[in-house]
């Protein structure tokens, strides 16, 4: 299909698909599929079973059961979150959802600048800020550099993970084009008080504070988190410290309302060892991080909707450092960006098994980036890098449309206007075939778009203030199925996606520049199955291949995952693997890395009359095997935690 006319075919197949679909929506019989219950053992004592069709919401911005959208979505649960161990809540991401892929280069942090990790890839795209990140929905970037901030994702924050395999761009607009990671933050929804502290100690002197408390009565509802965690790291000058605060309240206005707001700060200091074979001195980041938003949300007979007012923002001091050898730097790099906007939807069913749902964006997006002296005796005169703003407006329609009691119809449009680029037009057409109650087959459409951020377009020497957006096209089938009461699930799906406008660095006359000259062509096979052997016995499957046209960084061939949950009693273990395979670390030698690592973690409860208590041990990389993630950037060996909750 030829890229030029993709975006006019498939706005015309749209407008009859959902021209057809509103005609038949009075007149067809249907009727709309209650969501799959899971099991009724007592939750703290078993295992939850497998459910395809669970609820969720990023995909159509509205609660809906995930047979019934053609997207493929992961959803990671609390309860897996926990289950995990892990402080942060990208590497949880990153060995339960199939395709998608993490970068790490230590013990705990991710870092910013030169040498950070945290780059997110699914299905081969996400380099350079092409996977969205959201906090309740709402987008999460540092305003001058385009990407998100990983180190601010903490475990204790999050509700469950809904993650997009694919472009959410009809939604979301730029930054989704390869996929979404939405976190939705915990609420406390039952009535009471519940509070929970957490302690931990490890390897490499890390250390892990928690405390949070949730509260609700009478439609009041809270949630009130601290987080401190820090670390040596497992190499000199590899030191990581955090500390976090958020804090969420809602309140339901009679049965139609809810207003909800919160608030994170987050204060982060890292230090950048450098490349093993080049180390660095010196280069420490400071970084204070803050966000907020006010959310209003609406229900009623025929539908629902909402209004987001959010705001995240950033300040940055980063010192580059030098070079064993060389002079130490005579100035430091600062930074305040910001990203702000609002966001509206209603989603109005009028008719039984029908769904329309049109929304509203606007946001501004930017900063100010500058060199200063690093002391009053320096003779460096401060430079201004780039002083810039972007404004951003879309607005998008949403048609779903039932037929006979298992087969859904879903397509929309987005149109979207960059205060730097042409109106950009992102349609999506899908359709998803329940051909039994335990059965689902998807096929999907869809257009992936990421304009070019600030620090291409203005910053430093490969800039480009004439770039233009990046674009891709996904083609996508699956299927899943359910078995044995909804204990055992399996869930296969194939794709093919076609990229263009790349940004990418050229050497023009030894001057490095930022072009759109990039193709791409990433295709392949994501396969994910659970299985409950019994109430207290669970084990979980995913296996991802990628075959590239090109060497992608970050990018496996092959990602392969499996785990064992065992819940006896009072104890709790759990057993996983995973093998990564054809990893390219740098694309210009074509240096790859292939690992196999094994980790566990075993916890025992003890419980009170008042306190509930959990004491934990983990394990990382078990087998103490060599293997780097970032080229230069060697994974720590065995690493070891253990610690205690309470819970009063």
């Amino acid at each position: 299909m030829s890229k030029k006319y993709f975006p006019q075919i498939t706005t015309t197949v749209l407008i009859v698909l959902l021209t057809v679909s509103w005609g038949f929506s009075a007149t067809v019989n249907v009727f709309d599929k209650e969501v799959a219950k899971p099991g009724s053992e007592n939750e703290k004592d078993t295992i939850k079973p497998v459910n395809l069709n669970t609820v969720v919401v990023t995909a159509n911005k509205t609660r809906v059961n995930r047979s019934n959208v053609p997207l493929t979505v992961s959803v990671i649960e609390r309860h897996e979150i926990e289950a995990s161990g892990h402080s942060s809540i990208l590497p949880v991401l990153s060995l339960n959802v199939p395709g998608l892929f993490v970068t790490q280069r230590g013990v705990t942090g991710f870092g910013v600048s030169e040498g950070a990790a945290g780059a997110i890839n699914i299905r081969g795209v996400g380099q350079g800020n092409k996977v969205l990140m959201l906090l309740d929905g709402q987008p999460q970037w540092a305003g001058v550099f385009g990407h998100s901030l990983p180190d601010l994702y903490l475990s204790s924050d999050a509700e469950r993970v809904e993650v997009i395999r694919g472009p959410g761009s009809l939604l979301y607009g730029s930054n989704a084009m390869g996929g979404v990671v939405n976190i939705i933050t915990r609420n406390h929804d039952k009535e009471g008080r519940v509070t929970k502290a957490g302690v931990s100690y490890g390897s490499y002197n890390t250390q892990k504070y928690s405390v949070n408390n949730g509260y609700s009565k009478k439609g009041f509802s809270s949630f009130v988190s601290f987080n401190r965690e820090s670390t040596d790291g497992h190499r000199i000058r590899s030191g990581f410290e955090i500390t976090n605060g958020f804090i969420k309240a809602g309140y339901d206005l009679g049965k139609n309302f809810t207003v909800s707001a919160d608030v994170a700060l987050t204060k982060i200091v890292n230090q950048n060892p450098g490349r093993a074979d080049d180390p660095m001195i010196d280069n420490v980041m400071d970084i204070l991080r803050g966000s907020g938003a006010l959310i209003v949300e609406n229900r009623h007979r025929y539908g629902s909707g909402a209004l987001h007012l959010f705001t995240n923002m950033g300040e940055h001091t980063i010192n580059d450092g030098y070079k064993i050898g060389g002079s130490p730097r005579n100035y430091l790099f600062n930074s305040k960006d910001h990203n702000t906007g609002v966001m509206m939807y209603e989603n109005i069913r009028l008719f039984k098994g029908s769904s329309f749902t049109v929304g509203f964006d606007y946001k501004k997006w930017g900063g100010k980036a500058w060199n200063t002296p690093i002391n009053e005796s320096s003779s460096y005169n401060q430079t201004t890098l780039v002083d810039k703003e972007v404004n951003e407006t879309a607005g998008y329609i949403v048609l779903q449309q039932d037929f006979f009691s298992n087969l859904t119809l879903n397509g929309g449009l987005r149109v979207e206007y960059n205060s730097v680029f042409d109106v950009a037009f992102i349609p999506q057409i899908g359709v998803s075939l329940r051909a039994t109650p335990v059965n689902v087959i998807k096929a999907s459409i869809s257009k992936g778009y990421r304009s070019p951020n600030i620090r291409e377009l203005y910053m430093f020497q490969p800039r480009n203030p004439d770039l233009l957006p990046e674009n891709m096209i996904n083609f996508e089938l699956s299927a899943g199925h359910t078995m044995l009461n909804s204990n055992l699930s399996a869930e296969l799906s194939l794709f093919y996606i076609d990229g263009w406008n790349m940004i990418q660095t050229v050497i023009i006359n030894g001057v490095p520049k930022n072009l759109n000259t990039g193709l791409f062509e990433n295709r392949g096979v994501e396969i994910q199955a659970s299985y409950r052997i019994r109430p207290d016995l669970r084990t979980d499957f995913n296996y991802s291949y990628l075959r590239t046209s090109k060497p992608i960084v970050a990018a496996p061939k092959h990602k392969v995952f499996a785990s064992v949950g065992y819940t006896p009693g009072d104890f709790a273990f759990n057993f996983n693997a995973q093998h990564i395979g054809g990893l390219y670390l740098n694309t210009a030698t074509k240096a790859q890395e292939s690992y196999t690592i094994f980790n566990a973690r075993a916890s025992y409860k003890l419980d009170f009359k008042f306190i509930k208590t959990r004491f934990f041990i983990s394990g990382d990389n078990l087998t103490d095997i060599s293997y780097s993630i970032n080229e230069g950037f060697p994974m720590p060996g065995i690493t070891i935690l253990c610690g205690f909750d309470i819970i009063f």
